[in-house]
């Protein structure tokens, strides 16, 4: 089951995550469908959802990584 947090960004709509396959989902706003990241630690998802800036957590840490 994925876990969907609306997150406060100009560029992301939400970020969902499923621990069982430990995939992360990005929905950007103007984008579909929804990027996909493999091998995502589950404390990664909730840093990222909690960052301050969400926008500049995604390119400092998820992108380019977790490539599946």
């Amino acid at each position: 089951m994925i876990t969907w947090a609306k997150v406060n960004s100009t560029a992301i709509q939400q970020i969902g995550y499923e621990v069982a396959t430990r995939r992360m989902y990005v929905d950007f706003h103007d984008s579909t469908p929804q990027y996909t990241f493999c091998g995502v630690p589950e404390e990664v998802f909730r840093q990222f959802v909690n960052a301050r800036s969400v926008g500049q957590f995604y390119h400092a840490f998820i992108k380019d990584r977790y490539q599946c």
